[in-house]
């Protein structure tokens, strides 16, 4: 494939752990070891698109690319809409937008979504998901799932459980029973989106131009924004969930554990 390019959104401030991007992990920032997982994918260009000069500067003295971006983006979407810009890249460029805040990302998980993506002309975004097993999850709002084509296109994503199974959940006694322990069987075609993108640079820029759609609005998610204007998603079956993000203290102390069991994790 042509070659793509990781762009990694930082902010400073969190409401759960503020400073997040620079906090310690082994000597090294947080997000110089997320872009360091990204140059490992085999991205041709490794960038670190922050809001704060000390991230800049943390990610300079590790030899990370930086690039110093507006303060007040709403989301990491925004902020690499503008990064995309002022890196002048090209339309058809595929960038992938990689959490500054995933520092056990699986660097293949990145590749796979950029390949996905350079492979499927007809599609503006890629990303990917894997099969829920679990009711509980199924019922859970806090996991995203997704449903898709045969040719593994997004046809929607929802908080709620999709698709419903009208056999499997004939009444709302059946559908919530044992519901913490019970599996779904195994050709219930049951997907969780996993939150890693590879957008067209050129839909970066339209993206940030578009008013929030109403499905997006209801569900807060997104990717439904995507959808409503009629761009396509592929999605990308993998076979395990990604690891868990950095969002709490509690979450940064897992990490930290993480690596001093496997350095090279």
């Amino acid at each position: 494939m042509s070659g793509f390019i990781a762009l990694i959104p930082a902010r400073m401030a969190s409401s759960r752990l503020p400073g997040k991007p620079l906090a310690d992990l082994s000597g090294v920032p947080m997000v110089v070891r997320v872009a360091w997982r990204a140059v490992q994918s085999g991205a041709a260009r490794v960038v670190v698109c922050c809001d704060d000069e000390q991230i800049l500067l943390a990610c300079r003295r590790h030899g990370v690319e930086a690039l110093l971006t507006a303060a007040d983006h709403s989301c990491g979407t925004d902020r690499l809409s503008e990064a995309a810009r002022l890196l002048r890249l090209d339309e058809d460029q595929v960038v992938v937008n990689v959490q500054g805040d995933e520092p056990l990302i699986p660097p293949q998980a990145i590749r796979t979504v950029a390949t996905l993506l350079d492979a499927r002309a007809d599609c503006e975004l890629a990303t990917c998901a894997h099969r829920l097993h679990l009711r509980a999850a199924l019922f859970d709002p806090n996991v995203v799932k997704v449903v898709v084509d045969s040719g593994g296109t997004a046809l929607f994503f929802s908080r709620a459980p999709i698709p419903w199974s009208r056999e499997l959940f004939a009444t709302a006694e059946s559908a919530f029973a044992d519901a913490a322990d019970a599996q779904l069987p195994p050709e219930f075609p049951a997907l969780r989106h996993v939150g890693l993108y590879a957008y067209r640079a050129g839909f970066l820029a339209r993206f940030n131009a578009l008013a929030p759609a109403p499905l997006e609005i209801a569900e807060k998610l997104e990717q439904l924004r995507a959808l409503w204007y009629g761009s396509r998603i592929a999605v990308a079956t993998i076979d395990n969930a990604l690891p868990p993000g950095v969002d709490t203290a509690e979450d940064l102390e897992r990490v930290r554990g993480v690596l001093a069991r496997d350095p090279g994790a």
